[in-house]
């Protein structure tokens, strides 16, 4: 069962909020992320932290700038551990 919930971010001085959804797959989960129309998956990996999962095409093509990933994957990390 899915579970919805909205993600803020400060985003270069700005706060920034994301629709997101907690996938519960198995004995793991993963949360899917809305980032400009782009669903990008995050997931944690041997150590508990969270990675991105992203084509470099999906990047470059929504500009999605990599800096946001990485304060989205803080932000999962501080909320969830």
């Amino acid at each position: 069962m899915a579970e919805f919930f909205t993600l803020t971010v400060l985003y270069k001085g700005e706060e920034r909020q994301f629709d997101s959804e907690l996938r519960v797959m198995g004995y793991t989960h993963k949360i899917a992320v809305n980032i400009n129309g782009t669903e990008i998956l995050f997931e944690p990996d041997e150590e508990r932290n969270y990675r991105a999962v992203v084509s470099d095409a999906d990047i470059n093509k929504n500009r999605i700038d990599i800096e946001l990933i990485k304060l989205i994957a803080a932000e999962l990390e501080t909320n969830l551990k």
